[in-house]
């Protein structure tokens, strides 16, 4: 005696569940505007590339990173001073916050107790310090590191001052990497005899890395990219040397391209143009630094 088949239940919309998915209108419409605003970002982001490019062309030659700027010669004038000193005020920034940020999220993430009182307040002002603007920090800076302590308006007072800026974004990023980690790699670690930091240590942070490199490299784009803190903080809008240290003056590359701009002669809108490519060629090797090393070490892991 073989067994009733039980019948599925039509649908309540009389369509047999083989059909295709219905049409819905207002889904076609949403995705053709979002299509729509991607294009138009698109060719928004082009055209100011192209005019740049094109305004720029006649400068983007070795006078440009050979030569020291010049008032009198346009046509010789260079950004040495303003290259050198970026690459100082970067590298010390970069030295400065991205071991304090990545500490401080791996102890808001793995060692501190989320129900104390003190730890929700220093989780509460992290978030809010991420939407200070930076105009703020040039000013706190100006105030506290170059004439409370000090130290003037030099490369190191740079440094600090563009630190505090970008260490929130890197423990916010830092810590959504250390939180992505799944726990069982944790408990595995753990459970073979580790101890917590040896856990953290090899097999955390690791795995972190991929987030954290991306974190760090926004975080520092938006550093070599600011210039409101650093004409606070007294950045030289002509240098004709480099910097030879963290107590040297100095200038950067924004701060050099608001002085050309403001110019009137058309040779020096030429030369801000190619320092604006020059720049954006910065932040492009930065990128593809950070992408390189989270390519990585997603192999690895």
């Amino acid at each position: 005696m073989t067994a009733p088949v039980l019948q599925k239940p039509a649908p309540a919309s009389g369509r047999s569940p083989l059909a295709g998915p219905r049409w819905r209108p207002g889904e076609s419409l949403f995705r053709w505007v979002l299509l729509a605003c991607l294009a138009l970002g698109i060719v928004f982001l082009v055209s100011l590339m192209s005019y740049i490019l094109v305004e720029a062309w006649p400068r983007l030659d070795s006078r440009l990173w050979e030569n020291f700027p010049s008032i009198r010669r346009p046509e010789n004038a260079g950004a040495q001073s303003a290259i050198f000193g970026t690459i100082w005020v970067i590298s010390f920034t970069a030295l400065f916050c991205l071991p304090t940020g990545i500490m401080a999220a791996i102890y808001l993430e793995e060692y501190a107790d989320s129900n104390r009182w003190y730890n929700r307040l220093i989780e509460l002002n992290i978030q809010n310090l991420a939407a200070v603007p930076s105009i703020i920090y040039g000013i706190l800076g100006l105030g506290l590191l170059a004439r409370q302590f000090g130290l003037g308006t030099t490369v190191l007072t740079a440094a600090l001052t563009l630190s505090l800026l970008v260490l929130p974004v890197v423990i916010i990023s830092s810590r959504e990497a250390i939180r992505a980690v799944p726990q069982s790699i944790r408990h595995a670690s753990l459970a073979l005899g580790a101890t917590q930091w040896q856990t953290i240590w090899r097999q955390v942070l690791p795995a972190a890395v991929p987030g954290m490199a991306t974190g760090a490299i926004l975080a520092l784009s938006r550093a070599i990219g600011e210039a409101a803190p650093v004409i606070m903080l007294g950045a030289v809008t002509f240098v004709m040397f480099n910097p030879e240290g963290l107590q040297s003056e100095y200038t950067v590359l924004p701060v050099q391209i608001y002085n050309w701009i403001s110019q009137s002669r058309t040779e020096f809108h030429h030369l801000a143009a190619a320092a604006i490519i020059l720049l954006l060629g910065l932040l492009l090797l930065m990128n593809a630094a950070a992408i390189w090393l989270r390519n990585r070490y997603s192999r690895r892991w």
